[in-house]
């Protein structure tokens, strides 16, 4: 069958419901799938289509084994992450809020490229997030001999119905990848050809899969009772990336910084936050700032943090008004900057935000 959600832009979900070995259900889960190679079966031709989810047992047997209720919302037509865009990430979040009351835990099947934008977004989309998120993907199609779709599904149904007690156990949004469960919005793919193509340099793991699922309980959100959740349907994507490199022009930095309607740029700098101390450079970025323009300072390495005044090269971008990313990654960081931006136009409330840890997304420390 077919609902239409009352949100303005009126899409048609399909839902269905699974039916497994389960009598009597002891945990409800949701799965949203957007799209992505994981949702890929094989038709007789050789080609790749969408996967019909009400024929998944036929792929996924080993689902008759979960004591879990399982319930599927597909977007109308499956999307390459590719072309995700904030409004996408929106949907995620509304289908979730929506649903949130029926439902033990959620699981999202998306494409892996955009993957930790879309986690990211949707920690700061769902404030006060009491359930588990859980975003997975493949590197191979479901219908694939080796694929890793198979046991990515069915281990993230896991996590997203295990309980202690009647608390969550992950009561946060996740990226499950390749026996890993890492925090959503310190998540980065860094390999586009192996399984292993997620990591989380500044933040530890969740959980490690073996034969168990061995949680790191210390460094989960810890559930919260009663918490309600707000759901922020608001971002603002007037912004950019900068991405310093060794000889860039001031023509492309000015052009960049001119563009109209422009609010506010993550600056990828060097290291622990250094860029050039070019009077040109320094000024531009001066002038952007003065016309009201947000610069959010975070580093290009995978791991480490930005620290500002450690190097005098960072000193005069903290002196101009540049904010420290610290250890946030660019993908938290650009998602967190369209999420600040669409709350308030209070340029102070705005720097406050961005250097605050809103859902544990960076940890901030001299």
């Amino acid at each position: 069958m077919q609902k239409k959600f009352s949100r303005t832009r009126s899409l048609k979900y399909r839902i269905i419901n699974i039916k497994t070995g389960a009598l009597k259900p002891k945990t409800a889960i949701l799965i949203i799938y957007s799209g992505g190679t994981i949702g890929m079966v094989g038709d007789s031709s050789g080609s790749l289509v969408a996967l019909k989810f009400n024929q998944i047992m036929q792929q996924l047997p080993s689902l008759n084994t979960l004591n879990v209720k399982i319930t599927v919302i597909s977007f109308p037509v499956p999307m390459d992450s590719s072309n995700m865009t904030y409004q996408n990430w929106i949907d995620i979040g509304y289908i979730i809020y929506e649903n949130y009351h029926n439902y033990d835990g959620f699981v999202v099947l998306q494409g892996t490229d955009t993957m930790a934008y879309s986690a990211s977004a949707l920690s700061f989309i769902l404030e006060g997030l009491n359930k588990p998120v859980v975003f997975i993907g493949a590197q191979l199609p479901i219908s694939a001999i080796r694929s890793d779709a198979r046991p990515n599904l069915i281990t993230a149904i896991e996590i997203a119905a295990k309980k202690n007690g009647d608390d969550p156990v992950v009561p946060e949004v996740s990226i499950y990848f390749d026996y890993q469960l890492l925090r959503g919005n310190r998540a980065m793919k860094i390999r586009s050809s192996q399984f292993g193509a997620f990591e989380s340099e500044n933040y530890p793991l969740l959980a490690r899969i073996g034969i168990s699922i061995d949680f790191n309980y210390p460094v989960i959100r810890k559930c919260v009772r009663d918490q309600q959740l707000v759901f922020h349907e608001t971002y603002d994507p007037n912004v950019v990336i900068i991405k310093l490199f060794p000889s860039i022009t001031r023509q492309a930095v000015e052009h960049i910084l001119e563009i109209q309607g422009l609010k506010g740029v993550v600056m990828e700098t060097y290291g622990s936050g250094n860029a050039p101390t070019d009077e040109w450079f320094i000024g531009t970025l001066q002038k952007a700032i003065s016309r009201g323009i947000i610069i959010l300072n975070v580093s290009q390495c995978i791991g480490g943090k930005v620290i500002h005044g450690r190097y005098a090269t960072s000193k005069l971008l903290q002196d101009i008004g540049v904010i420290s990313g610290w250890n946030i990654t660019t993908e938290a960081a650009i998602t967190k900057l369209m999420f600040v931006l669409g709350q308030t136009t209070d340029k102070e409330k705005i720097k406050d935000l961005l250097s605050s840890s809103l859902s544990g997304e960076m940890d901030i420390s001299a």
